[in-house]
């Protein structure tokens, strides 16, 4: 029987994924130098896929990195002069909060519950912070911050820069990146390839500061610094050999996104979820583990078991029928678990994981 995967990720590859690697590998993309025109033609190619794809300004540059974890560390580097504000309702909004410190900024640490969302009148922003990093979609919680949210709080503090982690958000978020600074995602989520990649885009006003940070003695890191990664992108290259497969793979994905358009991609990722959402409601034995509607993610649907029933069971029940699922994460995992939403999954697939949970 083949399984499934709805994991929160890595994830379920996207259905062309095996055909496009058959393919790389015929065209010895595996071994082409990081040098050469055929790197830099297959490097623009799937820039402008992605760009596309997302809606990417032109003034915004777009760089490659190992994963989206380095870049949480590129923008404690490069990007927070002195003091950085952190919206934490997770572990992931946790390890870039960490990073920060670790690279010994000042930081604010603005914190919900597990499983809570933010109000934009319930914080305030410290005034004599120059950075803001926002979790669009948290991994670990399935809580999403709201699009009206993140541009409220660029017309309210227009002056600090933005950073957006959607790494499980991309390619379904439909941002105006106009209203924010960066944006960074990795592959393995919502673009269903192998992990391995990471995705950074960032605007002019980054730049400037990372430039001023450098002209005041500032280190901004001894491996793939702004300045290395973009004179090497805006070449078609990478400052060192790096994972061309997976290059390869996103932009031919996203290329299929494209075909299929992606106000449908949107569109179906909205229906899964509220088709998943209404069999939880339904169910006496499962809950949202996110009470507030606004800020549940259509991403990854984290589900609470009730009644004395096992996360376990519930996981091994699906696996047996072929669906595997992510276990709640972190404290969440002896009560939660989770289920991803992303392209991959077709509505057929989403028919049959009602069905089963129905029957449970």
């Amino acid at each position: 029987m083949k399984k499934f995967h709805l994991t929160a990720g890595p994830s379920e590859l996207y259905f062309t994924v095996e055909q496009h690697i058959q393919q790389a590998l015929k065209e010895n993309v595996a071994v082409v130098s990081h040098r050469s025109k055929a790197f830099q033609d297959m490097f623009g190619f799937t820039t402008s896929q992605v760009r596309e794809m997302l809606n990417v300004p032109d003034n915004y540059y777009m760089v490659f990195t190992g994963s989206a974890t380095e870049v949480w560390e590129r923008l404690a580097q490069n990007c927070i002069s002195k003091k950085s504000t952190h919206f934490v309702n997770g572990s992931f909004s946790t390890r870039f909060h960490q990073f920060a410190e670790a690279w010994g900024h000042q930081t604010q640490k603005i914190e919900k519950e597990l499983g809570e969302g933010f109000n934009t009148n319930d914080f305030q922003i410290d005034t004599d912070s120059d950075f803001i990093a926002i979790t669009q979609n948290e991994t670990s919680t399935g809580v999403q911050f709201p699009l009206e949210d993140i541009y409220k709080i660029r017309e309210e503090h227009p002056d600090k820069l933005i950073a957006i982690d959607a790494v499980s958000s991309i390619p379904f978020v439909d941002i105006d990146l106009t209203k924010v600074d960066s944006m960074y995602f990795s592959v393995q989520k919502g673009m269903g390839m192998p992990a391995g990649l990471g995705v950074w885009l960032f605007n002019e006003r980054c730049l400037e500061r990372a430039k001023s940070l450098k002209a005041n003695g500032r280190l901004l890191g001894g491996y793939h610094d702004m300045f290395t990664l973009l004179k090497n992108a805006e070449k078609n290259m990478t400052p060192a050999t790096p994972n061309a497969i997976g290059i390869y793979l996103l932009g031919k994905v996203s290329e299929d996104l494209l075909r299929r358009k992606m106000e449908i991609v949107r569109s179906e990722t909205v229906y899964k979820a509220g088709m998943l959402y209404a069999a939880i409601e339904e169910h006496k034995d499962l809950d949202y583990a996110v009470k507030e509607e606004r800020v549940r993610s259509k991403t990854v649907i984290v589900i609470e078991i009730l009644n004395g029933r096992s996360p376990k069971d519930f996981m091994s029940y699906l696996e047996g029928n072929g669906l595997v699922i992510s276990s709640g994460y972190g404290p969440n995992k002896a009560t939660q678990v989770r289920i991803s939403n992303f392209p991959t999954h077709s509505k057929e697939l989403y028919f049959q994981l009602i069905d089963l949970i129905n029957a449970w």
